[in-house]
Order: structure tokens, then sequence, then C-alpha cells
């Protein structure tokens, strides 16, 4: 007997940035679509002229954004549930890691890079 496929998880990326002048965040990929089980990750690269955090938030439709990490120093890794965020400030990127994905993993997910 065939196993139904897992539902797809749709997750799209997009970056928040409270950054000014030449300051940049960019978010990759853009969206990301895998398959209920897999793991997912994103990762969010800045330009930012005076970094002072990295913030990551998740948004499901139709609701606000809501807070799931704060990054400050190279090497920060956060941790919750199935969900993992680190900070490398020499390559000036984050990643977000969604492991063994469920189906209400299915949001946005935003990083912002706060400067000063």
């Amino acid at each position: 007997m065939e196993k139904p496929l897992g539902a797809l998880l749709l997750i799209l990326g997009l970056q928040l940035g409270w950054v000014s002048g030449l300051d940049e965040v960019e978010q990759t990929p853009p969206s990301l679509t895998i398959q209920e089980g897999e793991d997912g990750i994103m990762n969010c690269s800045y330009k930012a002229s005076n970094f002072q955090g990295l913030q990551w938030y998740r948004q499901y439709a139709g609701k606000g954004p809501e807070f799931l990490f704060i990054l400050w120093l190279n090497g920060d890794n956060k941790k919750e549930g199935r969900l993992t965020a680190n900070l490398r400030t020499e390559g000036s990127v984050s990643s977000l890691l969604i492991r063994d994905s469920h189906l209400e993993d299915s949001a946005s997910y935003l990083c912002a890079v706060e400067t000063q």
C-alpha cells in the first residue's frame, strides 16, 4: 500500500529591516516549499553600518508578526521547540532552521536587523 505524500508546506521568507541609508537586508530563499516532516532553512544576510542585533519573527496569514528570537553576538544560537536560529556576524548572516516541519509551520518568517 502506498503512503500518501505529506502535505506541502509553503514557508515564505520576507525581510523586515530597521535599517537606513545604505544598510541592506536580504533573505534567501525568498520562499521555501518543503514536504511535511522535512527540515527547512532560511538565511538572512545583512549589510549594516552599526549592527545592534538581529530578530526573527513568524507571521501567520491574517495575523501580526510573532517574535521568535533575538541574536546579538557572533555565535549566538537560540532554540525553541523545532526552531533553531544562529548568528555569524563575521559573515553578516543568520540562519533559521525548522526541523521536522509540521503543517502549523506554514507561515511567513521575517528577519529584522536593528541598527543604531
